[in-house]
């Protein structure tokens, strides 16, 4: 009887603990929204003044969708705000500005944007509309990376700070190989790949120590590609050859000496801050002080509910495939398939756009995502709009789409799958001192067991299993963009191509953005100008995401993110080294271009 009491007492005790603990946490992130919204409404208002500017800074890896989470736009550090506004507001600020009354021009204060090249092109694109209203762009910079200073080149004002630079150096890729690591961990990787994926470089890592030839031949085009599209593009908008920019990258002229960039033409004057400022001042006309209203904030002061019962559902898939559910940072089998099914349910939805970003993942899940899509496509007009990727497991749920559009520099194809299985066995045995042994009921009741290699059996059946998944891939490609299967194959084999090649080889429709997309959705659904634009997933409700914040470990993910810059996609490689087993259809997870 005493033993039972004591057992209650210590439930009881436990439960009130955990209840104190909640409680507590509770307050603790009610005081923090408190003072959030506080500082909010002390800084910044949503209430423009006349002769304003929209101030951009665009200093952070831009997601394509703004994310409605208090808690990704603060440093819980220093308690300051960040910016963390989504590609989709960007847009829509600069597109508002344009006719707004009290918006003189854009402002930039330029530094690095660590986001890939198609997000750039997007707002590059959008900036020279804006151009069209006749209003002023101007952007400033202490030094300016080459994605920073692709975006400000088709300002009508570059400033320079005099003792800065341009960093225009051209784009080198770099991969990071696990070979030595993992034997120097007596870890085997044991890779099963089709016969027709000599292009899927995905798995090299695990096994060789630099690029094969195969692969550095299509990184060589795509960086070609995309470098091409840059040099381009700040030709047209300063006035300068390209033999010239490839010149300047080639001997890193700019580094050194800002005078050369304004002899180059590529700014137009050195100036310090409080220079730049009386600049700002002239050309709004404000008087003695500059009014300028960010991203975030401007978004604010033009919001209005829109009454049309007419929607164009715009899907985000963002992120790598995986099987089942989790979090928003990425693309969950079961979480995405379920939005899509709510979408094509919904008869107030005519058309849908689908928005992918995603260097794929889970063969399984890419299925499961392209099943949905493919009832939903029976019903209404399904676009496709690919942003940043679009490749292998992204490509496999884009490929049915009745039209896709794509820009010239998304990294998208990589039409391939291939299995990984690591065996552990030396590891444990060898470094660990630990062994293991086994009773089973059946000859294979133990496969997939990584504290042992598979049996050549085994491996067969894998194998198999492979081959059969890459004929699915290349069946469905062929069927959703009607080309035949053996040149798909031709064209596939793991390939990753830019979205200006791949139009033309057929996997492509269109180069344009998302705004393109949709504009083709509303012309297929014959909905003229009465609809609205609804996205979707549907955002998680205010209290939910501070239960789940609780958890600390998006908070710290969102943090190392911020800190390592685009070297984070290294420690989410080695982190992917345990999730990425079975069946995958994913390009490199740790592709860096700079």
């Amino acid at each position: 009887m005493k033993f039972f009491k004591v057992l209650l007492a210590a439930f009881v005790g436990t439960l009130i603990a955990l209840l104190i603990v909640f409680f507590v946490k509770v307050a603790v992130y009610s005081a923090l929204i408190s003072g959030m919204s506080k500082m909010s409404s002390e800084t910044t208002s949503t209430v423009l003044k006349p002769n304003s500017v929209l101030f951009m800074k665009l200093n952070y890896d831009i997601p394509d969708r703004t994310a409605d989470n208090p808690f990704k736009s603060i440093d819980f550090k220093t308690m300051e705000p960040i910016e963390t506004t989504g590609l989709n507001e960007i847009l829509r600020n600069i597109e508002h500005a344009k006719a707004d009354p009290k918006i003189k021009g854009i402002y930039m204060e330029l530094s690095s944007i660590p986001t890939s090249t198609a997000t750039l092109e997007e707002i590059r694109n959008k900036l020279i509309e804006f151009k069209q209203s006749g209003k002023f762009i101007a952007v400033y910079g202490e030094t300016l990376s080459q994605s920073a200073y692709y975006v400000a080149s088709v300002a009508d004002k570059i400033w320079l700070n005099p003792e800065g630079m341009i960093d225009l150096h051209g784009m080198a890729s770099q991969i990071m190989f696990y070979k030595h690591l993992l034997e120097k961990l007596e870890v085997e990787m044991q890779i099963v790949r089709g016969p027709n994926n000599r292009f899927k470089s995905a798995v090299e890592p695990y096994f060789l120590d630099k690029m094969s030839e195969a692969n550095r031949e299509q990184m060589d085009k795509l960086l070609g590609t995309i470098w091409g599209k840059i040099l381009q593009g700040i030709s047209e908008s300063r006035g300068i050859t390209v033999e010239q920019l490839n010149q300047i990258a080639d001997n890193l002229e700019l580094m050194t000496d800002a005078q050369k960039a304004l002899d180059y033409g590529l700014v137009d004057n050195l100036f310090f801050k409080d220079q730049v400022v009386e600049q700002l001042k002239a050309l709004t006309g404000s008087g003695n002080t500059v009014n300028a209203v960010n991203n975030a904030n401007y978004a604010k002061s033009y919001k209005a509910k829109n009454f049309n019962k007419n929607e164009v559902a715009v899907i985000y898939a963002s992120g790598q495939i995986f099987d089942g559910k989790g979090n928003e940072e990425n693309i969950y089998s079961e979480n995405l398939a379920k939005t899509i099914r709510k979408v094509r349910e919904d008869r107030n939805v005519k058309a849908v756009v689908l928005r992918v970003n995603s260097p794929g993942g889970s063969a399984l899940a890419s299925a499961i995502i392209g099943r949905e899509l493919d009832l939903t496509k029976e019903e209404k007009p399904l676009i496709v709009s690919m942003g940043n990727y679009a490749a292998s497991g992204g490509y496999w749920i884009s490929a049915k789409g009745d039209y896709i559009f794509a820009d010239p520099t998304t990294l998208t194809g990589s039409i391939g799958v291939f299995g990984t299985f690591p065996n552990m066995q030396g590891l444990f045995n060898n470094k660990l001192g630990l062994t293991f042994d086994v009773v089973k009921t059946n000859e294979n009741a133990d496969f997939g067991n990584f504290t042992q290699p598979l049996t050549p059996f085994q491996y067969a059946k894998l194998q198999e299993n492979v081959v059969k998944t890459y004929d699915e891939f290349t069946l469905r490609v062929a069927e959703g963009r009607g080309l035949r299967q053996s040149y798909v194959d031709s064209i596939g084999q793991g390939r990753v191509w830019a979205g200006a090649d791949a139009i033309e080889l057929g996997l492509v429709d269109q180069l344009g953005d998302l705004e393109d997309a949709i504009a083709y959705a509303v012309e297929q659904a014959n909905l003229g100008n009465d609809y609205k634009v609804s996205e979707w997933p549907e955002q998680k409700d205010f209290f939910l995401r501070v239960m789940e914040s609780m958890n600390k470990t998006d908070e710290i993910q969102v943090a190392m993110k911020r800190k390592l810059g685009v070297y984070y996609n290294y420690l989410e490689g080695l982190d992917n080294l345990q999730k990425n087993t079975g069946i995958q259809a994913r390009m490199p997870f740790d592709l860096v271009i700079q």
